[in-house]
């Protein structure tokens, strides 16, 4: 019970698809460590899905639909949170879009829209939720990035490289500007993970979809892609007293990748 008795915040805590997405599974084990959970998601159904499953477990959990393009939506949802828990300890960033193109393929339009929903949604939550850590003098952010932040991992999506690699340093921005508040920020950057939403954004890039689990586990000095549990897992580990020395880092969760040099194809 590592998180026994806060309060989190989850944007994006629902799932693309049947099974276990990032957020999804990042709610559920902040919830089982012992928080109360704020499930947000653009999705009501995917927002339900989750809380359920921590209600189901005994814990406790509201469903808040927003979307984390609208800052007045984002304050209503952090306006619910404090107006039910009374405060929030950890704000948990977990929105994020693929748009595949380079600058050639890409419309302006598009482009905007992929920087605004991956690095504009940290942007809106913090300012929304930074007064209340400010006021009581502590809280936790956990950004959720991805290793295309700092490497190229085979994909082009030109968009997502730069938003998200905007997002670390944002982090790190976050984390030196409130560490007197005894505010901490901190980054998880997923490298080859098996969630749902791969077979909706990334299959088509492939022959097959087993074509691409086999060539995401190849990637992989492991040799196997993680899961959901395992980017939670470090989640819950940063937001932990475990962890109250810890900021600023932008964490790989990849089973070896980014320390490798890729074998050619």
């Amino acid at each position: 019970m590592r998180l026994k008795d806060r309060i989190a915040i989850v944007f994006g805590a629902g799932s693309s698809g049947p099974g276990w997405g990032n957020g999804k599974a990042a709610a559920v084990a902040y919830a089982r460590e012992g928080a109360k959970v704020a499930c947000v998601d653009l999705s009501a159904e995917a927002a339900e899905e989750t809380a359920a499953i921590i209600d189901g477990e005994g814990g406790s959990a509201i469903a808040i639909v927003a979307d984390t393009t609208d800052l007045a939506a984002i304050e209503a949802a952090v306006a619910t949170t404090v107006g039910t828990y009374s405060r929030i300890d950890i704000l948990h960033n977990n929105v994020g879009v693929v748009l595949h193109g380079g600058p050639v393929d890409l419309d302006e339009e598009a482009f905007r829209r992929n920087i605004d929903i991956n690095l504009g949604s940290v942007y809106r939550t913090a300012k929304a939720v930074l007064p209340h850590f400010i006021a009581q003098k502590s809280g936790a952010i956990i950004n959720i990035s991805s290793l295309s932040a700092i490497r190229w991992t085979g994909y082009p999506y030109f968009a997502y490289y730069a938003a998200k690699a905007a997002v670390n340093q944002a982090t790190v921005a976050l984390a030196l500007q409130y560490a007197r508040h005894n505010v901490r920020a901190n980054c998880v950057m997923p490298g080859m993970i098996d969630t749902p939403l791969i077979y909706q954004q990334i299959s088509n890039q492939y022959a097959s979809v087993e074509d691409m689990v086999a060539a995401r586990n190849r990637a992989v000095p492991l040799g196997r892609m993680g899961t959901a549990w395992d980017v939670a897992n470090a989640c819950v580990f940063l937001c932990s007293d475990e962890a109250q020395f810890i900021t600023g880092v932008c964490l790989p969760v990849d089973g070896g990748q980014s320390c490798a040099v890729p074998l050619p194809n």
